[in-house]
């Protein structure tokens, strides 16, 4: 896949209506000017943005594309941890539990936000109430 074609992909998925984030042809310029004016060493993504940033006058496509390209791995963050959860969870508890208990049990661990704001003893009770099996004499 060439430069040119991914600049131009970029710029129709920024594209809203008749209006652009970026232009493709500039941006595509940019990046060939930006590889030839970057310091020797510069390699990461990171240093190519504070580089950008600091320069401040030109390279604004190339800004704009920096910046999402560096937003990008914080969306995959969540993914990663509930996988993570779930492989602890499965390796953990694998051998004593149900598929339902063990999808609930992931589900608690992914969203334990939501769960730490829940009354567990309001919970119980109303519970309890519920399935009461009394026995009796």
């Amino acid at each position: 896949m060439s430069l040119k074609y991914s600049c131009d992909t970029l710029a129709t998925s920024l594209q809203h209506g008749d209006n652009y984030d970026i232009d493709a042809d500039e941006l595509f310029s940019e990046l060939h000017l930006l590889r030839k004016s970057l310091p020797e060493g510069t390699t990461k993504a990171i240093e190519v943005f504070e580089y950008i940033k600091s320069i401040h006058i030109c390279f604004s496509n190339a800004w704009i594309a920096y910046r999402i390209l560096l937003t990008i791995p914080v969306t995959v963050a969540i993914a990663e941890r509930s996988l993570s959860k779930l492989k602890w969870i499965k390796n953990y508890l694998r051998s004593t539990m149900s598929q339902d208990r063990f999808s609930g049990l992931t589900m608690l661990s992914i969203k334990k936000n939501v769960l730490a704001n829940l009354d567990g003893s309001s919970i119980m009770s109303k519970f309890a109430l519920q399935k009461a099996r009394r026995i009796e004499m």
